[in-house]
């Protein structure tokens, strides 16, 4: 898979950049002379900005995945309304702005006033002014991050399971036919068996071995199949109606495993029968960056159950490619009345 890491970095080093130049090119003594930066207007403004920029990181970063995903919301919310008052007091405290009184209407003198004007308290404003909304704003933003970012790792952690569920999942149906098939040649004493058997050991050892693997050398992956192939012969005389040809460079490229054999399990599974002429052609051709994997089998008479199974199973392996290979592969499903045909491109 492709590593997104420096992506997502990147994007929020852009985003820290952009963010922190709001207070600079919003400030009204903006100059190319940089003299604004001594204006304790916008020394506060910018104070404040890299106050809130922090707090997105923490609450991003620590506070939803450790307190507030963990149910802790006493503890949570009482360290927001910490962070919130942090915010709006320390930039007024390092850099005060002195700003003239405003003047009063004249009107009756109250019980408290004393000639000095009215006092007003200070948490009053607190959550009046414009750091208020500012706050709100990057509270909301960080919550709905770290939110889309949760829902899409369960995504992807379900999409693995599903994979590794498919991988697992894969030729039960197969090896029982083929220890049927080991079994009548021990019983007849074929030199074959020990062949067969070896084969079959190669196939469960790559199951095993190489199914939990994202990728694996795509050789690898042809003689898994060459091997199934041959012990499918087990099964019934494949040399009359199997057209089975791979063309091109197989090595030094890589796939996901397990990922043909699906398509090739079916046309087995579904294209043979005991009482009709079966026909088969399963043909693979490696391009310099691509794959093109044609099935063909020609249909018999099979129960309406196994066709669920089998639409079921191209369903399953939508999803993988979907997973796997986004964007850089692509499905077409033929059918007619007597056939049944997949073509599947790849770009590696």
């Amino acid at each position: 898979m492709i590593n997104k890491k420096p992506v997502f970095y990147l994007l929020h080093l852009l985003g820290i950049v952009l963010f922190l130049s709001i207070p600079v090119l919003s400030s009204p003594d903006f100059d190319w002379s940089l003299s604004f930066f001594r204006v304790r207007g916008f020394q506060k403004n910018l104070l404040s900005s890299v106050l809130l920029l922090l707090f997105f990181y923490l609450n991003y970063l620590y506070l939803l995945p450790k307190l507030y995903f963990s149910k802790k919301y006493l503890r949570y919310f009482v360290i927001i309304v910490i962070c919130y008052f942090v915010v709006d007091i320390f930039p007024e405290h390092f850099f005060p702005v002195h700003r003239p009184p405003m003047p009063m209407p004249p009107g009756p003198k109250m019980p408290f006033d004393h000639g000095e004007g009215p006092r007003v308290l200070r948490f009053m404003p607190v959550f009046g002014g414009g750091v208020f909304f500012q706050f709100l704003l990057i509270f909301f933003l960080s919550f709905l991050l770290k939110i889309s970012e949760r829902l899409i790792n369960l995504q992807n952690e379900k999409l693995k399971s599903e994979v590794s569920y498919l991988r697992a999942q894969i030729n039960p149906h197969f090896l029982f036919n083929t220890l049927n098939g080991l079994y009548a040649l021990t019983l007849e004493k074929s030199d074959a068996a020990p062949e067969a058997v070896l084969k079959l050991s190669s196939i469960m050892r790559y199951v095993v071995s190489e199914s939990n693997k994202d990728f694996t050398p795509l050789e690898n992956e042809i003689e898994y199949i060459k091997n199934y192939i041959s012990l499918q012969g087990l099964r019934a005389d494949i040399g009359s109606w199997l057209d089975f040809k791979i063309d091109g460079d197989y090595r030094g490229k890589q796939i996901s495993p397990l990922l043909l054999i699906p398509f090739i399990e079916n046309a087995f599974k579904y294209g043979l029968s005991a009482e009709e002429e079966a026909a088969i052609v399963i043909h693979i051709t490696i391009l310099n960056d691509s794959l093109l994997l044609k099935v063909k089998n020609k249909k018999v008479a099979v129960t309406a159950a196994l066709y669920d199974k089998s639409e079921k199973g191209i369903d399953n392996t939508r999803q993988r490619l979907e997973y796997l290979y986004p964007g850089k592969h692509k499905l077409d499903i033929f059918e007619s009345d007597d056939f049944f045909e997949v073509q599947l491109l790849i770009q590696f």
